[in-house]
Order: C-alpha cells, then structure tokens, then sequence
C-alpha cells in the first residue's frame, strides 16, 4: 500500500518546503510530491522572457530529485482562496483535490502532500483547508500528518493550537518537525525543543538546521537522514 504523508504548517515560513524535502529525500522506495495550491508563482516565462519563480514543488525537485506535481498555481502571494478570486479563477474543491492525490498515488510507494501556509488556511472556495483534505484522504487510507512548527519564542501556543485543530476533526499528528533551527539557539529556542513535545503530546521527529535549503542537493541528501531523531 501506498505511504500517504500530509505536511502542514502552524504558519507560513515555518520550514515547510524544506521539512518536504527531507522527508521526501528519506523516504522509501518511489515519491512523489503533490502541492495542491501555489500562490505567489506566474506559470511559464514572463513576458521580459525569465523563467517562472521556482515554486515549493521546484525546490523540493531540485533538492531530493523526487517526482513533484502542482495541482494549481496562482499569481499572487495570497491564501490559495484569496488568490483565486482575486485572479477570477476557479479552485478545485478539497474533494476534487482528494481525489487526484489518490489517483497519483497508485504509481508511487511514498506520496507527500504539502499544504499551503497553515493548517486552515482556504484551499478552495468552500472553506476547505489542509485540515480537511487530511480527514477526506484519511477516510480512504491511512494518513500519516506532519506538522512543521518554528523554534522560537511562540511557537508553542502556534504549535498546541494547531494540533489541537486537528484533533478535533478525528486527526491525531503522527509527529512534529522544527523546521529551521538556528545555529546558535538561546534560552527560547532551548527550551522549545523539549516543550514542544511534552505540551502537545506529539514526537518531535526531526530538527532542520537553519539554511538547509541552501545546500547542493548532495549535500541535502546525505545530511538529512542525521537530522531525524528515527
């Protein structure tokens, strides 16, 4: 059976991306990467003739050389529901979203979904968030959700709020991941790292160097594997 993995955030820049990367790096057998929503990105050149930007499925395929689709891409930096009406576009729903996951899913052993912003930020116009599309994938197979969270001082009421969020739709995360740890931590920072666990009850399962996404792809790969803890 496919390995279904949703990656959510207790915000934007938290580490989500990179935090994708890794797991998708140190996975098993054939990946795939899905990113249901990308905003901020125009889809092909510009017209002064420049490439696209590179969005979060192009890091994670330049980083892990994984296989990765965009489900939709929109151009402005906005929640995917904000960005679409501001653009006049339509948005698959949540559903719509679901099911092309799970039909991608039959080609690969691991697949890894990466959700937009935070954990209930809209993905289609109904209201449909990250949230929702982990408890429609988990009603079809089972789903293992990663929440990405930040080192420093808020990150525990960000961090218990989210999980909180998703337990309360029938979610339990399957583990916690800081996603950009600095390279000299002070006393917040120290101290997260053994509350974030013990407040939410979820394993803290890997701890990303600040920068990660920086290094040469070889490098990526080779290190990721020690910044788990198993």
């Amino acid at each position: 059976m496919t390995r279904l993995v949703v990656v959510t955030g207790t915000s934007t820049d938290v580490g989500k991306t990179i935090a994708t990367a890794a797991l998708a790096c140190t996975a098993d057998g054939r990946v795939l990467v899905v990113k249901p929503a990308q905003t901020g990105i125009v889809a092909g050149p510009d017209p002064s003739g420049d490439s696209a930007d590179e969005g979060d499925a192009d890091v994670v395929a330049r980083l892990t050389g994984c296989d990765t689709r965009t489900l939709v891409t929109l151009p402005e930096p906005l929640a995917p529901d904000t960005a679409a009406r501001r653009a006049r576009l339509p948005l698959p729903t949540v559903a719509e979203h679901a099911a092309a996951i799970l039909d991608l899913a039959s080609g690969y052993d691991t697949v890894i979904v990466e959700g937009a912003g935070g954990l209930l930020v809209r993905l289609d116009h109904e209201g449909g968030t990250i949230a929702d599309l982990a408890a429609l994938l988990g009603a079809m197979m089972p789903v293992e959700v990663v929440v990405v969270c930040a080192a420093g001082l808020g990150t525990l009421n960000h961090t218990e709020l989210t999980v909180g969020a998703l337990r309360s739709r029938g979610i339990e995360p399957t583990s916690l991941i800081i996603g950009s740890w600095p390279d000299s931590p002070g006393l917040a920072e120290t101290c997260n790292r053994t509350d974030l666990p013990r407040g939410t009850g979820v394993p803290l399962r890997a701890v990303l160097p600040e920068g990660a996404g920086g290094l040469e792809p070889t490098a990526f790969t080779a290190a990721a594997p020690g910044w788990f803890t198993g």
